[in-house]
This record gives C-alpha cells, structure tokens and sequence, in this order.
C-alpha cells in the first residue's frame, strides 16, 4: 500500500502502473519515517547533524558550504512557490550542465514538494518536447546559457507554461537567481510522503519513444543507504569527482546523492573531460571517480606522464563494459581495485557490482545489500551456471514507469527483466555478456539507433539507412551509419560531414553518426527487414 501524499497536483500517483504490475521491493532494513523529503535530508539535516560548515559542493570556481547550500535551496524554494507557483507534484524540468545551481534548482523544487525532471543540456527542442508532453511538465529552470532551444519548446507546448532562466556560472545574474535573494533562508519544506514521487528519470530506450521511469523519495535516501554505505563505504572526508550528467540518475547518484548523504564534498564540472577531471582530482585531492572505461584509459596515460591520482580511493566504472586489461593497469598502477557495476534507470543506481574486498577482472560481481539477481531464460526459468541467461533482478527500488504500456515487458513475475544478458558463475558472481538489444553504448552514452535512423531519414538525400554500434578503442563503441542514399546524390566526404552536421542539429549532438558508409543497398530478409547483424559483421 501507497502511504500518505502531499501533492496536490496528483498526475504522477495517478500515472503509477497498476500495482499487480510492479516488482517485488524488498524493503527490509530501509526503514523511512512517512513522511520524508529528499531534498531536506541532504541538506536541512545535514546542517543540523553538525557539517554546516563543511564544504558540500565545489563548481564554477566557488565553494559552498552545508550551511550556504540550504540557505540557497531554501530561498530558491521560495521563488518558486511565492513567484512562480509551484505547487506539490508539479512536474518541473531543470535544464542544466553540471554545475552547483543545477544541484540547487533540484533541491529547491523537491522541497517544494516537486517532481523533478532533470535534462541534458544537447537535448534540442523536439526531444525536450517529447518528456514535456509525456510528464505534462508545467514549469521549466533553465540555465540562461542555454535557454534558446528550451524557449524553442515552450512556445509549442500545451503544457509548458514558466520559463525561468537561472545564472550557472555562479554570479547569481538570472530571473531566478534575483528572485531568490530577496527570500528568507528559512523555509517550511512540503512534508511530502516517502511514496511520493521525486523524480522522473528519462530512458529513451531502444526505440527513441522516452520512457519516463518513476523514484519516490524514499528512493533517493536507499542508493545512498545501500550502495553507497555498503559498497563505496562513503565517509564526509571523501570528495566526489566524475563525468555522468546529473540528469542521468547514474550521475545524480554518485555526483549529488551519495555524497551529500554523509557530509562528503562533491566537486562538478561542466565539461568533464579526462584532463579536467585529472585537474579536480589533483587540486582537491578527489578521494572517488564516477566515470566510463574510457575516461580511465586517458587517465593511465596521464599517469605515465606524471598526473598525481594517488588520493582515489575509488574508481567506478559504469555506463560500458570494463576491459580487463584497464582493470588490471589501473591496479597494477594504483594497488587499488577498480570497481565495475551495473545499473540502470529504471532501477535508479547500481544494484551488481564487485567490491573493494573481492574486486576482479572481467566480473561485475553481486548484488548489492538489499538486491538479489538471477539469470533467466525466456520462461523465467533459472539458467545453469556458467550459461547466459537474462538478468532479473528485484530489491529496494525497482522499474516504475509513467503511464507506459511497457511496464509488462520489463517486470515480470515480480522481477525487473533489464535488457542485459549475464553469466552466473558458480559462486554466485555476474558476468556481462552482451545487451539484448540494439543499443549503443558510446562513451557511457546510451543512444538508441532508431532515433539517429529516423534523423537521417528526415534529409532528402537519404533514401534508406541502418544504425549499429562499431566497436572503438577509445569510446567503446560509435554510432556508425549505414545509408543508401536518395538519387541526385553520390557519396563523397561532403555529403558525410552533410549528414553528420543535420543529425547533431536534428537530435542531441552526441548521437551524431561518427561513421557514415555508403551502399547501393542493405541487406535484408525475405520479408524486408533489414538485416543489421550482417552491418555489425563489416566490423568484424
């Protein structure tokens, strides 16, 4: 049963799947009070558990305290509230690179009772209009840097109704930011229900149809209580370094979550690029890593050309597979184990990894506290050790989407059925084996190839296309283009860069097709269907 709700705008309980439709939660040992905030407890709380003064966030060339950030959070919630009238279980989207006002306007808006939706910064108008339709989201923040697409949107929606731009960089120059200073620090948060609805994360899955999944508060306060204490064993002397968006709960989670949680300091970077995460890591003596194998490939070379990463105590890795000869030179280098794990969206965090303890190569590891996994075959049947199977997992959070037909496909029998397809050892460690579907996993990026397909469908001179990942040495797989093209064209570098330039202006940038190879036609069976195995076989 649902406890107590505080949102007057009820959209979000009302757009739960059908209970017989949700996974098993395993709750035990995650006991929250009924009434619960997030945004309170990573702030408020911390303030008055003594770490006021102890540094929580570090961006854009500032340092904020525990103390600065509530007071900043609280005004900001009072902008929004007072002047822009939002009232609890608005949906409120936050648009933003990484950086401490993104982590404010989030913490402001849950504690204004809100449904967040954080986005990515390259998302263009039309994707941005696909997750306003879907959560009928009323109320957009938007950094002023990169309000133009964002205004773009609101103008066509019938939904989206304040636009507010606040100032990323720290000066505090925006609409909002003007607003705030005028309120009190002190702020009554909604006293929301630990089963109300706090975010919304988007997966576009591997149709390019979003998919918005659904988080209560509650389970913002468990991925840092499981994952967090058991495994990475946070402390508040730890500081926080990596590259995941903030819009990705992967990158919510070990960028903000986690950190603020136990009083820990987290250090954010808008363009988080290996050399400038080598430089946080150097001048603050970062002590955990939240990036993707690649990342950690250019940092081993820095090594070898003098970069100081002693102070990691931990390196996780996520978002791709971990080779394991980077597993092996980062603790060749290092003498520390580098931690793999899996997670997805729907799930909100981590729920397999390997451990500080009993790390290995080529090994995911096993469930967290809290979780238990299992490889499947298509009956839900238990597959024998040593053989793939389908990982299903269940536990303390769990697959929720909004208004989607889709919850059937991916919960099944009590189990979240992830897409992912794992070995099971005989000990009871996870192997990965492959995804099972066609998604590709560039940089740590998920990308769904029909979207890039229907991007390069929509230019004249294409005729028919076919995306599939191409195995890269340095981002783990790329979007590679397979493309017929319309008559009046011929293939020639001009037309590739032509193509590439309308996807990055159709679709988020980072989709874009770096390879682009040109056919008389595509192969295909005898009913029509292309046939992209016979695509991936050219990489072979």
């Amino acid at each position: 049963m649902l406890g107590p709700s505080a949102h007057i705008d009820t959209f979000s309980r009302d757009g739960l799947p059908p209970q017989d439709q949700w996974p098993d939660f395993l709750l035990d040992g995650f006991d929250y009070p009924e009434y619960l905030n997030a945004g309170v407890e990573l702030t408020d709380v911390m303030v008055t558990k003594g770490f006021g003064d102890h540094t929580a966030l570090i961006g854009n060339g500032r340092q904020r305290t525990y103390k600065e950030l509530t007071d900043w959070t609280n005004r900001l919630a009072h902008a929004l509230v007072q002047d822009l009238g939002v009232m609890p279980g608005n949906r409120v989207l936050i648009r933003s690179a990484n950086n401490p006002a993104m982590v404010a306007c989030w913490l402001a808006a849950t504690k204004a009772g809100a449904v967040v939706v954080n986005t990515m910064p390259m998302l263009r108008s039309g994707e941005l209009a696909q997750i306003v339709d879907k959560a009928e989201i009323t109320h957009a923040l938007c950094d002023t840097r990169l309000m133009d697409e964002m205004a773009s949107c609101a103008k066509k929606s019938k939904y989206l109704k304040t636009v507010v731009g606040f100032d990323g960089t720290s000066n505090h120059d925006a609409e909002l930011d003007r607003l705030a200073l005028q309120k009190p620090v002190g702020f009554e948060a909604v006293k929301t229900g630990r089963d109300d609805v706090a975010l919304l994360g988007f997966t576009s899955g591997t149709t390019g149809d979003p998919k918005a999944t659904m988080h209560f508060h509650r389970d913002l306060m468990i991925i840092a209580d499981g994952y967090g204490r058991e495994v990475l064993k946070v402390t508040p002397e730890d500081v926080f370094v990596g590259s995941p968006p903030l819009a990705f709960t992967f990158g919510l989670g070990g960028l903000a979550v986690f950190p603020l949680r136990f009083g820990a300091t987290a250090t954010l970077l808008e363009n988080a690029s290996p050399p400038n995460m080598i430089e946080l890591i150097e001048t603050y003596k970062a002590t955990v890593c939240f990036t993707a194998p690649t990342a950690y490939r250019v940092m081993l070379n820095a090594m070898e050309d003098g970069a100081d990463l002693s102070s990691l105590r931990a390196a996780v890795s996520a978002g791709e597979t971990l080779p394991a000869p980077i597993y092996d030179e980062w603790q060749a280098k290092t003498g520390k184990p580098m931690l793999d794990g899996i997670g997805a969206t729907e799930m909100l965090h981590i729920f397999v990894t390997n451990r500080f303890e009993d790390a290995r190569p080529n090994c995911t590891g096993r469930p967290v506290t809290g979780y238990e996994a299992r490889t499947v075959d298509d009956n839900m049947q238990d597959v024998p050790a040593g053989d793939i199977g389908r990982l299903a997992v269940r536990g303390p959070t769990g697959c929720r989407y909004l208004n989607d037909n889709r919850q059937k496909k991916y919960v099944r029998d009590g189990w979240n059925i992830t897409g992912d397809s794992f070995v099971r050892d005989e000990e009871g460690y996870f192997h990965f084996a492959a995804r099972n579907d066609d998604m590709i996993v560039s940089s740590g990026y998920n990308i769904a190839a029909p979207e890039v397909e229907a991007a390069l469908l929509s230019h004249a001179a294409v005729d028919e296309c076919a995306v599939v990942g191409a195995p890269d040495e340095q981002r783990g797989n790329i979007v590679e283009a397979h493309v017929v093209l319309a008559t009046g064209f011929a293939a020639s570098e001009n037309v590739r860069k032509m193509l590439q330039d309308h996807v990055k202006a159709m679709i988020a940038p980072y989709k874009y097709p770096r390879s682009v190879r040109f056919h008389s036609a595509l192969p295909k069976t005898a009913t029509g269907k292309i046939q992209r195995f016979v695509l991936r076989e050219l990489n072979k």
